[in-house]
């Protein structure tokens, strides 16, 4: 399945938040192919709109199965200061999910 998610970075974190995904943990990487997460990636406007795209069989267990590492706990953490209106949840909880209404074979 393709999955496209939508997150607000805070305009002020902007460059950090491109520069923290330059040099993403190695261990980050293993644990999310690990999990499922296939042809990842992450597209930044100039307004703070993040957009997300991924490759997987089940988004639901593919979330789950980060959940349960170490490293995403330790992640998550680390980047929560860069997101706008999150509510307090953790940012891979608080991804909005965007319907796919066209596909192009």
């Amino acid at each position: 399945m393709r999955v496209c998610f939508v997150l607000r970075v805070k305009p002020e974190r902007m460059d950090e938040y491109r520069q923290r995904h330059r040099d993403v943990w190695p261990s980050m990487r293993r644990a999310l192919s690990e999990a499922g997460w296939h042809n990842y990636s992450l597209f930044l406007r100039q307004d703070g709109l993040l957009v997300g795209y991924l490759e997987c069989e089940d988004f639901e267990a593919a979330k789950e199965a980060m959940a349960r590492t170490e490293v995403n706990r330790l992640w998550q953490a680390e980047m929560a200061e860069f997101f706008a209106d999150t509510d307090g949840a953790d940012p891979d909880q608080a991804m909005i999910g965007l319907e796919e209404v066209f596909h192009l074979d």
